[in-house]
């Protein structure tokens, strides 16, 4: 049961089977509700036959009972007293008394030389009506035309016994006598078709739930097939640690297919990440190794040589190291997904005060904030800070004469800080590729007036976990203007 295909299989054949035994179910009771009915009409026609003959005042031995072998009957009178039956009856069950054999007193009602016993009395067929009007009766009787009583039960005509369906229906003598016809109609019609209709069923629902199953399986393996490709194409992926393989994509348009493209979209960043962490590493070592290096070299010279000693030069590279550091360590808290705080800040203030705290500046900076601007930003103040002096400082590396910082609102309630220099610009060419980590445009200027091309990385990525964006154009002046757009905090 760890298969997808055996949980399949099995649950299309459970789910099968109980919708065809519920189905069946409702076939044979609706099939023997029918047939039953068929039978309980066929009994209520002969019962209402013999009524209406005793409504006729017919004598109960002259009672026409027409196909006496398959529909038995027994006529009572209101003190449960049998008064005739069918011929060759022999036993009967399910009518309310099992007695086959008539009582010989007489029927109220009946005439003396009529059968089921003589009251004594001298009627001779004349004067009719006299005698009705003496005894206060009807000259006709009368069938109730309500709907008779079913029952089910048994009954023995020439010595074979079976299952009937009775139907009971009243009929008035012209005398007044209320007599009851119990009138049977065979079962065996629906006990042989609920019972040829039921083996079927036996028989047919297991081999239909072996195909149910068997097709199920198939179906399951054939769909389930291209599933089994990735899996074997991950794992040796997973074994060779090559992140250029791609797991094989079906041509279906389904879930399958859409699968596999995801799952090539994610080995896809997966090998972009890979790489970029590599680079990033090798990197790293080649721009630490450069400062380690000067520095080692200015120690020994010094060890060496005491009066050779360049100090300003061993603490500037101690710096430049402890910078770079700083961004490396910055960067992979970044790439680990580091969420900044979300504090209101003033983001006009923090640019004030950037640049105020700024020394030895190359060029100085001319600020533009409004002093009745509403700046107000969500986010980690010592992140953005970071973000305003690395653009600061590439616009000081690249800038002839003037640098400039402005803070403005835009649509939607952003805010814009721009940052302008007069420098040489940016390529359009090269303006994504300067966000890359590491990369410096002019191969001449040398590590320690270019710094080790992190800061704009280091920007782009803070302005990004701030849900803002930071992107490079054409200055005014001539040279490159950077932009870093941030959402407002209201």
């Amino acid at each position: 049961m760890r298969s997808v295909r055996a949980r399949a299989a099995l649950g299309a054949t459970v789910v099968v089977a109980l919708a065809l035994i519920g189905a069946g179910l409702s076939v044979l009771l609706v099939l023997r509700a029918n047939l039953t009915d068929q039978a309980g009409l066929q009994a209520e026609v002969v019962a209402r036959e013999v009524a209406g003959q005793l409504a006729l005042d017919v004598p109960y031995d002259r009672l026409e009972m027409h196909d006496e072998e398959d529909h038995p009957v027994q006529v009572t009178d209101e003190d449960g007293r049998v008064v005739a039956v069918s011929k060759d009856l022999r036993a009967i069950s399910g009518t309310g008394t099992d007695r086959v054999t008539p009582d010989p007193s007489p029927a109220a009602g009946q005439s003396g030389d009529r059968s089921g016993g003589g009251s004594g009395s001298d009627y001779d067929g004349s004067d009719d009506d006299a005698d009705d009007d003496d005894r206060g009766a009807p000259g006709r009787g009368e069938v109730d035309s309500d709907e008779p009583d079913f029952t089910n039960g048994t009954a023995t005509v020439d010595d074979e016994t079976a299952d009937y369906r009775f139907a009971s229906v009243r009929a008035t003598t012209p005398a007044g006598v209320t007599l009851t016809v119990h009138a049977g109609a065979p079962l065996a019609a629906e006990q042989e078709a609920v019972g040829t209709v039921r083996g079927a069923m036996l028989i047919g629902l297991p081999l239909l739930l072996l195909v149910v199953a068997g097709v199920t399986w198939l179906v399951t393996r054939r769909a389930l097939r291209p599933v089994e490709g990735i899996r074997r194409e991950m794992a040796a992926i997973t074994a060779s640690e090559d992140l250029s393989r791609r797991v094989p994509e079906p041509g279906s348009r389904d879930e399958v297919a859409r699968l596999a493209r995801t799952t090539n979209e994610t080995l896809t960043a997966l090998e972009a990440s890979v790489e970029r962490q590599r680079r990033f590493v090798a990197d790293a070592s080649h721009e630490l190794r450069s400062p380690i290096a000067s520095l080692r070299t200015q120690l020994e010279v010094g060890a060496a040589h005491p009066e050779l000693l360049d100090l300003p030069g061993a603490v500037a590279d101690t710096v430049r190291l402890q910078a770079l550091a700083a961004d490396l360590l910055l960067l992979a808290r970044l790439d680990a997904g580091e969420r900044p705080g979300r504090t209101a800040l003033d983001l006009g203030a923090l640019v004030r005060e950037e640049v105020s705290q700024r020394g030895g500046d190359r060029i100085p900076v001319t600020v533009s904030v409004p002093d009745s601007g509403e700046f107000e930003v969500a986010g980690s103040r010592g992140q953005l800070a970071r973000v305003i002096g690395n653009l600061l400082d590439n616009a000081q590396r690249h800038a002839r004469s003037a640098v400039t910082v402005s803070v403005r609102t835009a649509e939607r309630g952003d805010v814009v800080v721009a940052v302008t220099d007069d420098g040489a610009g940016v390529p359009p060419q090269e303006r994504e590729r300067i966000f890359e980590r590491f990369v410096r445009l002019d191969d001449a200027r040398t590590r320690d007036d270019g710094g080790a091309g992190l800061g704009l990385a280091i920007a782009r990525d803070v302005a990004a976990r701030h849900g803002g964006r930071l992107t490079v154009g054409d200055a005014r002046e001539g040279g490159a203007r950077f932009e870093l757009r941030l959402p407002g905090a209201g």
